[in-house]
């Protein structure tokens, strides 16, 4: 691709189709992108696009994404697909991108920004040494719009300090970075602050101003939160007072009147809250110094700040101070005396947990949002969440003396409620948060709270505040305070009596009509959440008998709320029918008639534009669970299933939509694993050519499941495909991936049964040249799984072929060379073979070697004999080896896979359990003791002799048991 005008028009135009809402249109502008990224100077004419000032801002902007999103697939090279950016572009992006990047308007400065992060992430700082410095360089041209640019541009290469695990390399990358960064961003942050002071009186000049120094603000979040540089430390007098400075300032002219959207000022004090937070908790003894004033100046501000939303984030993180600190042995003093803690009870924590009016939009407005925050966790910046904390950490240290405030607190709330309960809705609703709060001292996902204050009686509270609440007969009557209640049984689910939470479910399948989004989700999720509680005996606590009689409602109740209107696609509504479902069993049955033409009509309308991954994970889920019940006692209904799915399936897979493709194999994986008549229907046959398409394997959400739907075939019509002549193609499918570091396995899976299943004669002709690529993918790249997976390999073989032919066809390609992989593969490698099916398969295997092959027991392989044996009894006897090899560690990393990608989600209920190949042999060291007990008289009592006395002795008693004597 040339860079021509010509070209540069042809990509604005296809970038604006990638715009269009019409799918039709969106689609072949996407495909056609996606097919001229590999050429050479793409990226570079994306860059020109972007950098062209007469060319419309929103194709710009989408030129920028899309450049963006290329560097993001394409620029770590992958092993699999080798490097899809040419070296010469790689070189052009870097010389061009950070100029590009400064002189941009702001919405494309952030994109390229982005890209440069991500460049640097992988080429920072060896193929990329002069970054730093070209970043350097420009904050001394004194115009802040390039200033704020690198300064984003810092912020987003450095804020992965802020998780990346601790390694050799990360500290060498970060002692450069602080080498060359540190002083400068020191300096400039000194200067800036200078400059709002020179500054005070222009407005303009002083959002510019602050806006830098928010971004210097997390920037040196970012290069302290791995650990205090001495730099940084040496320099902690002149940060921290500035920080202090910039807590307590105050400019009216940045004041803003918008309520909603955070300024400059709120954003800068939540960062250094967030900075002195970090100190506190991981540097406390050299922040103890600079603690007491900070203290002071936060809790002036908690005091001092408004209820508006725009403040949340500073509040939040300023009550996250306050934890840190008070959760610190030798700051607890500061908390100890009742009366700061009833200070702290009365202006900061009730404060922040009162139900504001923005809430309630939230609640009414944005349940998605609402819900998001208040059940799922990524509530992590609100007010809430943060005051929750802080009782957690003052509950942890001054239970009672908290509880003793809390308590009349909470006495005094819902008497408030009980005289006007209709105006004072809002004083139970934060009576319920703090009970909950108060009382929660372990929590997990999975159980809700665990472990709870016993200074609260939650089954009373319950019996007094929440079933009262539940059983009203108006599910719609303050909706808030209906989701208070079925959100306190799902919070408690795992401590409340059982007797309750199952009394409860009846209430909550009424909920389930409720009109507010947030009360018929938390209901869904509640009654999910129910059903997965084990009882003391370890099995489901709501059994499918005592579910039964709830059926016919739960179905209904959450069918109609797939039909609301914005619950369209509720994921809990589908995970509770998926849990139902589950449960129900058999009993789903006399439903299924109502309840699958929905399911079906659901997955149509959701394939059209999928949005919600998880909405089509349960739902595909609950498609997969109804195939198994209804299959498990009647296998003749695979037939009615394919009438219903494949119509569905056949759209999803002609329109390419790749979300869901990963899915349909799976499902059609399980169908046609199900199949009991002796051949393969002719439906599948018809689509046997297209799923060997190359294509098909190069998005790695497919491989898996496209894999295992080729083994179902391979185990239901081997004859087929050899009538169709496809064993070529279904051997080019295994070369593609054995040749795959990240899919080697798969290919190994689809191999194994290849030899299963196919008649050897079959296979002939093709068996020298699969071992041919096998060891040529061991000699170039070599890793433990690879190892694992050929040793598995070679024992199948030796089981379905016989022992010698393994000797014979190695030895083929190269004289005696079985002896090497004796000695390099099996006596290495074979303590690291995992799996209970491959280590049995391994198991019979190598015994095969030793029992019956002559090869084995004459020179020049006898040489091998008594350590192979050795080794067995090893396999058998110690701990599997869980080492890896070093070139592994590269790959230990695997990042997202390259290309327009889906990622594979795997179907729970649509898999099929592993079936034992080898079911006629039990005992596999009984197998070895029986065959050694038939080689030649007077053998045995010598290799005894010839292998470790430990293994010796071992073999001695498998022989024993299996009644052979030893001369």
């Amino acid at each position: 691709m040339e860079l021509t005008e010509e070209n540069l028009l042809t990509l604005s135009v296809y970038l604006k189709e990638t715009l269009d809402p019409d799918v039709n249109v969106r689609r072949p502008a996407e495909k056609f992108l996606e097919s001229v990224e590999v050429n050479q100077n793409y990226p570079l004419l994306l860059l020109h696009l972007i950098d062209k000032a007469e060319v419309d801002l929103v194709i710009r902007i989408t030129g920028a994404v899309t450049f963006k999103n290329y560097i993001k697939r394409n620029w770590k090279i992958d092993e699999d697909t080798g490097d899809r950016i040419h070296m010469q572009d790689r070189l052009a992006v870097k010389r061009l991108i950070m100029n590009l990047m400064l002189h941009s308007p702001e919405s494309i400065q952030k994109q390229l920004s982005d890209a440069v992060s991500i460049i640097g992430r992988h080429d920072f700082p060896e193929k990329w040494p002069e970054l730093i410095d070209q970043m350097v360089e420009k904050f001394n041209t004194g115009d802040f719009h390039v200033i704020n640019g690198v300064l984003h541009t810092a912020h987003s290469l450095f804020k992965r300090y802020r998780y990346e695990f601790k390694s050799q390399s990360l500290w060498t990358e970060i002692k450069l970075v602080l080498d060359q960064f540190a002083k400068p961003l020191t300096d400039l942050f000194l200067a800036t602050m200078n400059l709002a002071q020179v500054h005070a009186n222009n407005i303009e000049a002083l959002k510019i101003i602050y806006n830098s120094l928010v971004i210097l603000c997390k920037v040196f979040y970012s290069l302290n939160f791995q650990d205090l540089p001495e730099y940084f430390e040496d320099n902690m007098n002149a940060w921290m007072t500035n920080f202090h400075i910039l807590l307590t300032v105050d400019v009216p002219a940045l004041k803003t009147a918008d309520d909603e959207e955070a300024g400059v000022i709120e954003q800068l004090k939540s960062q250094v809250c967030d900075n002195v937070g970090l100190y506190a908790q991981k540097y406390d003894e050299e922040f103890q110094p600079f603690l007491p004033q900070f203290v002071t100046a936060i809790w002036n501000l908690l005091t001092s700040t408004g209820q508006q939303p725009k403040f949340d984030s500073l509040v939040s993180n300023a009550l996250q101070f306050l934890a840190t600190v008070a959760d610190r042995a030798q700051y607890r003093y500061l908390f100890e005396n009742p009366t700061t803690l009833g200070s702290i009870c009365e202006k900061v924590i009730i404060p922040n947990m009162e139900f504001r009016e923005s809430d309630h939009e939230l609640f009414e407005d944005n349940p998605e949002e609402y819900i998001r925050r208040d059940i799922e966790g990524s509530d992590v910046d609100t007010r809430r969440r943060a005051a929750c904390d802080l009782v957690k950490v003052l509950s942890k240290y001054f239970e009672a003396k908290i509880m003793e405030i809390f308590g009349s607190y909470i006495q005094l709330m819902l008497q408030n409620y009980a005289e006007k309960p209709t105006e004072n809705w809002r004083s139970k609703d934060a009576a319920l948060y703090l009970v909950t709060s108060s009382a929660s001292k372990g929590q997990t996902q999975k159980h809700g709270v665990t472990q709870s204050s016993d200074l609260v009686s939650l089954p009373q509270f319950a019996a007094q505040h929440i079933e009262p609440e539940l059983a009203k007969l108006n599910v719609n009557e303050v909706p808030v305070l209906k989701a208070d209640a079925i959100k306190f049984i799902m919070i408690f689910r795992s401590v409340l009596p059982k007797e309750l939470v199952i009394g409860s479910l009846p209430h909550l399948v009424r909920h389930l009509g409720a009109s507010s989004s947030v009360v018929h989700s938390y209901a869904a999720c509640a009654i999910e959440k129910i059903l997965t509680l084990k009882g003391l005996d370890g099995g489901l606590l709501v059994k499918g008998e005592v579910l039964g009689s709830l059926a016919a409602e739960l179905f209904k109740g959450l069918f109609a709320t797939l039909e609301t209107q914005g619950s369209e696609e509720n994921e809990y509504a589908m995970k509770a029918v998926m849990r139902t479902f589950y449960i129900l069993q058999e009993r789903v049955v006399p439903f299924l008639g109502d309840l699958l033409p929905k399911l079906t009509e659901k997955l149509t309308i959701v394939a059209r534009n999928p949005r919600r991954p998880h909405f089509n994970h349960y739902l595909f889920e609950t498609l997969s669970l109804s195939i198994k019940i209804v299959c498990k006692t009647n296998p003749a209904a695979v037939s009615s299933f394919e009438q219903a799915l494949f119509p569905v399936f056949q759209g999803i897979l002609q329109q390419d939509i790749q979300e869901f493709i990963p899915y349909v194999f799976q499902i059609l994986s399980l169908l046609l694993e199900l199949q009991t008549a002796p051949d393969i229907p002719e439906p599948y046959m018809a689509l046997f050519p297209c799923l060997l398409a190359p294509v098909l394997f190069e998005r790695q959400a497919n491989i898996h499941p496209l894999t295992r739907l080729l083994q179902a075939f391979v185990s239901h019509g081997p004859h087929q495909i050899i009538a169709q002549n496809k064993i070529s193609g279904l051997l080019g499918v295994f070369q593609k991936l054995i040749s795959s570091k990240a899919n080697d396995v798969e290919g190994f899976h689809l191999m194994q049964t290849i030899i299963e299943q196919f008649p050897p004669n079959a296979l002939e002709p093709y068996m020298k040249q699969v071992f041919v690529l096998l060891f040529q993918r061991l000699t170039s790249s070599k890793t433990t799984k690879y190892v694992k997976g050929l040793i598995v390999f070679f024992a199948t073989y030796a089981v379905k072929y016989g022992a010698s032919n393994l000797v014979a066809i190695i030895d083929q390609i190269q004289p005696q060379m079985f002896g090497m992989v004796v000695d390099r593969v099996f006596i290495t490698d074979l303590q690291k073979v995992s799996g209970e099916s491959e280590r049995k398969i391994t198991a019979v295997g190598i015994s095969n070697l030793l029992i019956d092959c002559p090869e084995m027991l004459n020179s020049p392989y006898n040489a091998y004999y008594p350590r192979l044996l050795a080794t067995l009894v090893e396999f058998f006897e110690l701990p599997q080896d869980e080492s890896i090899l070093p070139e592994d560690q590269a790959f230990a990393e695997v990042d997202d896979a390259p290309g327009y990608q889906a990622a594979y989600s795997r179907l729970i209920y649509a898999g099929n359990p592993k079936k034992d190949p080898l079911q006629s042999i039990g005992d596999v060291r009984l197998y070895l003791a029986q065959g050694l007990g038939k080689l030649s008289p007077g053998q045995l009592p010598g290799l005894l002799g010839q292998i470790p006395e430990p293994n010796a002795n071992h073999l001695r008693s498998y022989l024993q048991t299996a009644g052979i004597g030893v001369a």
